[in-house]
């Protein structure tokens, strides 16, 4: 029991370094207008939930949604902008969100490989789950909370939206959602699964 605690930890502060590195650098954020960007945090939150359950899942979610809510202030113009209209919103939009992806992303998987004929797809399904996730929490909070602000509003002008706010999402997402998604569907399940592979291995050999 206390080297499977020893392994949960170790995981866990090994994602939550990586996390903050993604967070701080180019390698998370990939900058396409100063208001959209591909985020590839995802793939760290993913595996994490799949090698730690929901609660692990959770927990990077969290990590994530905080340092998302720590370059509102000046890291980040869009949500530098957003911070400065509702602080509280903005962090509603940020960090609840995230937690809610990495937990869904762990659960998804906890149940789907109890089942027999699902087993064997679980780590995909995982890995789906939570960039889809986060992407609609997000912006359904963003929705919520800031559509009918004169900033979004500026921005659904340009997109040539209107008020129509399905039209909104659809065109802020995109390809850079379409683009997390793949890369957390293919990157983080081959990465999750060889892992749980190698840290079986070490399991047993304990």
């Amino acid at each position: 029991m206390k080297k499977k605690g020893t392994l949960y930890l170790v995981q866990m502060a090994l994602l939550v370094a990586i996390i903050l590195l993604m967070a701080f650098t180019p390698i998370g954020y990939i900058r396409i207008t100063p208001a959209l960007e591909i985020t590839l945090i995802v793939v760290p939150v993913a595996v994490g939930a799949v090698l730690m359950g929901p609660l692990g899942g959770a927990v990077l979610g969290g990590v994530f949604g905080i340092t998302s809510f720590a370059r509102c202030f000046g890291l980040d113009f869009f949500g530098t902008t957003l911070l400065g209209i509702n602080p509280v919103a903005t962090f509603l939009v940020c960090v609840p969100t995230r937690v809610l992806a990495g937990w869904i992303a762990g659960l998804v998987f906890c149940v789907m490989q109890k089942g027999k004929h699902t087993k064997k797809i679980s780590y995909y399904a995982a890995n789906l789950a939570c960039p889809v996730c986060n992407t609609v929490f997000f912006m359904t909070l963003l929705c919520l909370c800031f559509f009918r602000t004169d900033f979004i509003q500026q921005m659904a002008s340009q997109m040539e939206v209107g008020n129509n706010v399905l039209a909104f999402v659809v065109v802020f997402v995109g390809i850079n959602g379409l683009i997390e998604a793949a890369a957390c569907f293919l990157v983080g399940s081959v990465i999750s699964r060889v892992l749980v592979q190698v840290l079986g291995h070490v399991r047993q050999e304990d």
